[in-house]
């Protein structure tokens, strides 16, 4: 993919309501190999089906595009088995999905991307960070996705995608063609963590890595660490990305996600992160990932996935 530098200091920005709206490009990525679980194939399909297209047209945002991603959908044949799984298929996956949003990134365009496990948001990465010059990274999960070859303790990848993007694992963004610089740490921010672990809570440690775990969010208060993520996140960079896991949520609110965590945020402190991030108009792009339709009741998680998109494309009360 091509690079393109001359982005403004603010990055691009969806405006509100008075405003002119911008464009989204709507990514479907169907990928299930870099959590070993299948189903959240199937996520991109049901999040549209429970009425994304509908609800961005109440809000007079015009889809510029909508792409769905010829991903690998099974794993390849590559004899023993190796320490991390599907390596192959999440390269590939990673080069096309990264092509797609930079090419919306380039065309001014707000990439919602949707997946699939949260080793899409490798390949999102990929292709921000060879339109960005400085990348933010605002990263919602139950888990720091912070492994390595070494610290893994299942070999998926949708485990190693931070640590991936800062390059601390033996395979860095910088080895999908095309991409950018790594993510710089002091300008990433997980927020919503409660199951980390040993090799993650070290690096995260020794890294200086912002993390609100649920412990800083019952202390502080949603409002408090959204504010604090955006000084992070927005330190010198020309473009927040957000990345939200659904597990980020507790399962009573998000029961369809392969690895959920008791404890998660509630409704409406979902609802407010996001639209207070909308709010700031600093956030260029959005990965929402990790809804597994074989293990959700009535569609609940995938119609809650289009109610939080929302919200971070300007949806309000009043």
């Amino acid at each position: 993919m091509e690079t393109n530098r001359n982005v403004t200091a603010a990055g691009t920005q969806l405006q509100g309501a008075a405003g002119t709206q911008k464009k989204v490009r709507l990514i479907r990525v169907p990928f299930w190999l870099g959590g070993g679980k299948a189903g959240t194939d199937l996520g991109p399909e049901y999040i549209v089906k429970a009425g994304l297209m509908r609800k961005l047209r109440a809000m007079d945002i015009e889809v510029e595009d909508e792409i769905e991603v010829d991903c690998p959908v099974q794993p390849l044949l590559t004899g023993a088995p190796a320490r991390i799984k599907y390596l192959p298929e999440v390269l590939e996956m990673s080069g096309l999905v990264g092509e797609q949003v930079y090419r919306a990134a380039a065309r001014d365009s707000f990439p919602l991307i949707l997946g699939g496990d949260h080793s899409v948001a490798i390949g999102s990465l990929a292709g921000l960070t060879a339109h960005y010059e400085n990348l933010g990274v605002i990263w919602f999960d139950a888990h720091g996705d912070l492994n390595t070859e070494e610290t893994t303790p299942s070999g998926n990848m949708h485990g190693m995608a931070l640590a991936i993007a800062i390059g601390k694992s033996n395979f860095k963004l910088t080895d999908i063609p095309g991409a950018g610089s790594l993510i710089k740490k002091e300008n990433i921010v997980i927020i919503g963590a409660r199951e980390l672990d040993p090799g993650e809570r070290e690096l995260i440690r020794s890294e200086g890595i912002a993390c609100f775990s649920m412990h800083e969010i019952d202390r502080l208060g949603i409002a408090a660490v959204i504010e604090k993520a955006l000084e992070i996140a927005g330190n010198g960079t020309d473009g927040i990305h957000v990345s939200f896991d659904l597990d980020c949520l507790d399962p009573r609110e998000a029961a369809g996600v392969g690895t959920p965590v008791p404890g998660g945020l509630n409704y409406r402190e979902a609802h407010f992160a996001l639209e207070l991030l909308s709010e700031s108009k600093r956030v260029t792009s959005m990965d929402i990932v990790e809804v597994n339709p074989l293990l959700d009741y009535d569609r609940r998680t995938a119609t809650l996935a289009v109610e939080l998109a929302t919200s971070l494309l300007g949806k309000r009360i009043l």
